[in-house]
């Protein structure tokens, strides 16, 4: 039985028709998301500390759109293989407006900082001073602290004939120093780096920091003694950090990425972070040494990298954060949740579970699952998929202990999965060595499904318990990310992850599964004759409606179909999190297509399929996005959901995305969006995610 869908995939021949202006841009889409999180930084009526920590997951956030997509744009741009976007913007177009649209957000960053942020701060007795702001007491402790801690790892590099221009490692925090010599006086330059293994924010007494930088240029005479420092300024690089393996390298992959790893280091620059008051002949210097373009240098007012806010995390200050949430253990697996863990094997035995985290605890579900199966003497095999994990992560530990204990232990381990190469290969090491069987992918395809398989003798026969999931298998962002999960022993489901192993690990070609879409071969293809199936319902007078919730959407020839869904007058509802290149509510091409958005404490991050099915729904949840790496580069699963419970609780999530009175962003024909978050009368509408805090605190009979 194949999990195809019987109605002709036909999208491609109707596309023809459908205007040439209808992509919105994919890079400008993601920097209008990130908009979205600075908006969340400038709410009010978000605690304090939260607001802050938007500030650095903005920060973050931006970082990483320029190690990666600003630079592989700017590589194809140099390498003439950059060809017109689908939204009809020429490379360069899509460049310049990249570095236009980030350096206006970074300016609001920093006046969001600097004129809001801050002074609240002060005002609950939190303060970030400058040195000059320091009381004398303060200057005299971190001028030992200067000398105890700092001077002894610092390292000057000066700039003469003899010392050329030093290498900056990509967003390391540097000072740009002016220096004279007093007899000649001869003015030369030098760089510091301000080191990234201590705290940026150094404690200066209670809720008071000072920046590690400004302790440092308050301290440049003992650097250079005997010169006369002149001026100094602060000032950040961003280089191209994306790695790139070469297929030919595969036979060896994890040799080949640490060769990579190294080279990483050492990418063209993207981006050229400032102060505000640098001298112009200073940064003249910076802009010719470093090779890079005057529109690529953004100046800031005050503090750069406000990433180190996160600092500000650990204040013991709760009446300044949200209220502290705890999953709770799934009513699916404890009824009453008791101290003793629950029997998770058991459990699946009796009926499949649908998890929804953080509102049902990871480490209670998931992470039970694999600590269970790792102890029970029955179990005689279990298969991994490992995307990303912690490095203390309980789940790598239960592994570890199934493989010491004799069991067969399967890891697919994705080393290449960007900016955790260097900590998936050591522990993929680690799993090595306690004799785990380690795959490290395939040649030309991440390894992206959330997969965990466990065989288990139960007396009458062997029994597969699958867990299948939208995230990974990280306990500690399990806790920040909204994900979804199946933990199921239908044969059906056990058969088709097995099947799915056997192809990461050896030599299958196996592309028919029974309750599986599965990238490259089948998730897009699915996907589209579900589309079009509805299409046909909706023609026939049926229940139709399609309803998806993903981070991302980009791929034309899903786009295309659910416009060709939307002019037959299908109802299209799309909850995504990120980027959106679709336009929706455009008269004659999308008017039954509504987009949402939902930002907030959790990480929106789960992906979800509905499909009305002339009324017999289909949910299918799973890793994929709609976007050309995920249906074209990678091995991707979504499983198709058997309980009319579980269609049902999905259903209302979804419901609950779209309802007029839940607080979501919307998007308009033009790509812009707009928060509803009051309604007709100016009162706050019901944040969806508090909601679901609640309904579980209800569910577990305690006062949310």
């Amino acid at each position: 039985m194949s999990t195809e869908a019987s109605a002709p995939n036909d999208a491609s021949e109707d596309a023809t028709s459908l205007p040439d202006d209808r992509f919105l841009d994919r890079e400008l889409s993601w920097l209008a998301f990130n908009e979205r999180v600075l908006a969340l930084a400038a709410d009010e009526s978000i605690p304090l500390l939260e607001r802050a920590k938007f500030l650095a997951i903005f920060a973050s956030n931006l970082d990483e759109f320029f190690m990666v997509r600003v630079a592989g744009l700017k590589r194809r741009i140099a390498t003439g293989i950059a060809v017109r976007a689908a939204s009809g913007l020429m490379p360069r177009e899509v460049l310049e407006g990249i570095y236009e649209r980030s350096s206006e957000l970074m300016r609001r960053q920093a006046d969001l900082f600097h004129g809001e942020i801050e002074p609240a701060l002060y005002l609950e007795g939190i303060r970030i001073l400058r040195w000059e702001e320091a009381s004398a007491t303060e200057r005299d402790q971190l001028g030992q602290f200067f000398r105890d801690k700092v001077f002894p790892v610092l390292t000057p590099l000066a700039v003469d004939p003899a010392h050329p221009f030093p290498y900056i490692s990509g967003l390391s925090l540097n000072l740009a120093v002016v220096v004279r010599n007093p007899i000649t006086r001869t003015e030369l330059f030098a760089r510091v780096k301000v080191p990234p293994i201590l705290e940026r924010l150094v404690l200066a007494g209670p809720s008071r920091f000072v920046p590690l930088e400004d302790i440092i240029a308050a301290h440049l005479g003992e650097l250079f003694p005997g010169m006369d420092v002149l001026q100094h300024h602060a000032f950040r690089v961003t280089r191209n950090e994306d790695v790139e393996v070469e297929e030919d390298d595969a036979e060896n992959l994890l040799l080949a990425l640490e060769r990579e790893l190294m080279r990483r280091r050492f990418g063209p620059p993207v981006r050229l972070e400032a102060e505000h008051s640098i001298d112009p002949h200073v940064l003249d210097l910076l802009v010719r040494e470093l090779g890079i373009g005057t529109e690529e240098v953004i100046r800031i007012p005050g503090l750069l990298d406000l990433t180190g806010l996160w600092a500000l995390d650990r204040l013991p200050r709760d009446d300044l954060k949200m209220p502290p949430f705890l999953g709770r253990t799934s009513r699916e697996l404890a009824e009453v949740e008791t101290a003793s863990p629950p029997d998770v094997l058991e459990a699946m035995r009796d009926h499949e579970i649908l998890l929804h985290h953080p509102y049902d605890s990871f480490s209670t579900s998931v992470q039970r699952f694999l600590e269970q199966a790792a102890a029970d003497p029955q179990v005689l095999a279990i298969k991994q998929t490992l995307y990303r994990t912690s490095g203390d992560s309980p789940i790598v530990d239960a592994l570890v202990a199934a493989a010491e204990a004799g069991k067969q232990v399967l890891a697919i381990v994705e080393i290449k999965a960007r900016f955790d190469e260097q900590a998936n290969i050591d522990w993929a090491r680690k799993l090595e060595r306690s004799g785990c069987h380690v795959v490290y992918g395939l040649v030309g395809l991440k390894t992206h499904c959330k997969l965990s398989m466990v065989v288990r003798d139960d007396g009458d026969k062997l029994r597969r318990y699958v867990h299948i999931g939208t995230g990974n298998y990280h306990p500690k962002t399990a806790r920040l990310y909204e994900d979804v999960g199946l933990l199921t022993t239908d044969p059906e489901v056990g058969e088709d992850v097995a099947r799915l192993f056997n192809v990461l690990s050896g030599y299958s070609m196996e592309t028919e599964y029974h309750r599986l879409l599965v990238a490259p071969h089948s998730i897009r293809s699915g996907l589209l004759d579900r589309i079009a199936r509805e299409v046909d319902n909706q023609r026939a007078g049926l229940p139709a409606r399609i309803r998806i919730k993903c981070n991302s959407i980009v791929d034309e020839a899903t786009i295309d179909a659910l416009y060709i869904a939307s002019q037959a007058g299908v109802p299209i509802d799309i909850w995504v999190r990120g980027i959106c290149a679709l336009r929706p509510g455009v008269p004659g091409l999308s008017e039954t297509i509504r987009v949402r958005s939902v930002l907030g404490r959790f990480l929106e991050h789960s992906r979800l399929f509905e499909f009305s099915n002339a009324g017999d729904t289909e949910v299918w949840i799973g890793s994929a996005d709609l976007m050309h790496r995920n249906l074209d580069r990678r091995i991707e699963a979504l499983v198709r959901l058997g309980s009319p419970k579980h269609i049902s609780e999905l259903s209302s999530l979804i419901d609950r995305g779209f309802d007029p009175s839940s607080s979501t962003w919307h998007l308009d024909p033009d790509g812009r969006w707009g928060r509803v978050d009051r309604d007709a009368e100016g009162l706050p509408l019901a944040d969806v995610q508090t909601a679901l805090i609640a309904r579980q605190s209800r569910r577990a009979g305690i006062a949310p």
